[in-house]
This record gives C-alpha cells, sequence and structure tokens, in this order.
C-alpha cells in the first residue's frame, strides 16, 4: 500500500505508525490483496476477520482470526451476525486501524470502527474500473483513508487515493 509510506500531511494520521490492526475482508481474492500487504502489516499486532474457508484457513494458520459469518449478500441475518461480532472484536482487539479489501464483511466492521472513533482505511477492490462496488458505496463515509488501485476508481471516489495494484 504505497499511500502508508508516501502519505500527505492529511493522510498521515491515518497511516501513522498503527500498532494493533484489524484486517477485514471476503475470503479468496479479497483475503489475497489483504495478505499482499504483508510488507506493512508484518511487524504489527494484527487480528483477521474473514470466512472459514479452506483457503482461508490454510493461509492464516500461523495468525489470530475471528471467523464471520457468509454468505454476506442479501443476508440480513449475517449482517446483524457480523455486526455483534464485530462490536465484540473490536472491543476485545482494541485496533488502532481497521483496514479491509471488502467486501460485505467490511460494512458492520467499519461502522463499529467509526462509532468508537477507530481509524478506517478502505482498499478498493482492483477488478472494478467502470463503476462502484455497494461495499465501496457503504464503506467511502465510513473511510478516514479511501484508497483505489486504479486511475480510472479515483473518477469514481471523489477524494480517494490512488495506491497502485496489489496483485
Amino acid at each position: 500500500m504505497h499511500v502508508i509510506n508516501e502519505a500527505a500531511p492529511a493522510e498521515e494520521a491515518v497511516t501513522t505508525s498503527p500498532q494493533r490492526l484489524l484486517l477485514v475482508g471476503s475470503s479468496g481474492g479479497h483475503l489475497a490483496q489483504l495478505l499482499a500487504l504483508k510488507p506493512w502489516w508484518e511487524g504489527r499486532e494484527r487480528t483477521w476477520v474473514t470466512f472459514a474457508t479452506q483457503d482461508a484457513k490454510a493461509r492464516l494458520r500461523d495468525e489470530q482470526v475471528a471467523w464471520a459469518y457468509f454468505p454476506t449478500t442479501r443476508s440480513l441475518r449475517n449482517l446483524v451476525r457480523n455486526l455483534v461480532l464485530a462490536v465484540r472484536v473490536i472491543r476485545r482487539e482494541r485496533p488502532d486501524l481497521v483496514v479491509s479489501t471488502g467486501a460485505g464483511v467490511a460494512f458492520p466492521f467499519f461502522l463499529v470502527a467509526r462509532l468508537m472513533r477507530i481509524r478506517t482505511v478502505y482498499l478498493e477492490v482492483y477488478d472494478r474500473l467502470d463503476s462502484r462496488t455497494l461495499t465501496g458505496r457503504l464503506c467511502r463515509p465510513l473511510s478516514s483513508l479511501f484508497c483505489v488501485q486504479w486511475e480510472e476508481q479515483a473518477t469514481l471516489y471523489k477524494g480517494s487515493h490512488v495506491v497502485g495494484t496489489l496483485l
């Protein structure tokens, strides 16, 4: 995440040396993008939130993980369950920063983080260039810093920061 090292004064408050991270993302490609940030998060305390799929379990076997409920698409029940999970995890872990690449699991964590005045960074997915994602639209107003991976995405999200592709 280039913005971490090249932060302008406005972003420094968001990206300056957080020690406790909460890394939130769906499994698969969203998780892969968070894992690509390893040089940045490696030396920090961290807790992951993702779905208990085989790939996520394998990739995070040595990490502290809170397993979220899925599917998140069109599931009010799982939205509520993930909201309760977000309250529990954020209260227990007390992160300095919540970072997410989406998708639906991000929203309840960003909502709780915002209410608890915890900084958030959202990184929009790399494969959506011509329209905004639902999670991006929901998390944008809750984000302390909103990052995109392509210049084309910056036109879709005012005030976003282009950080380049992760994968």
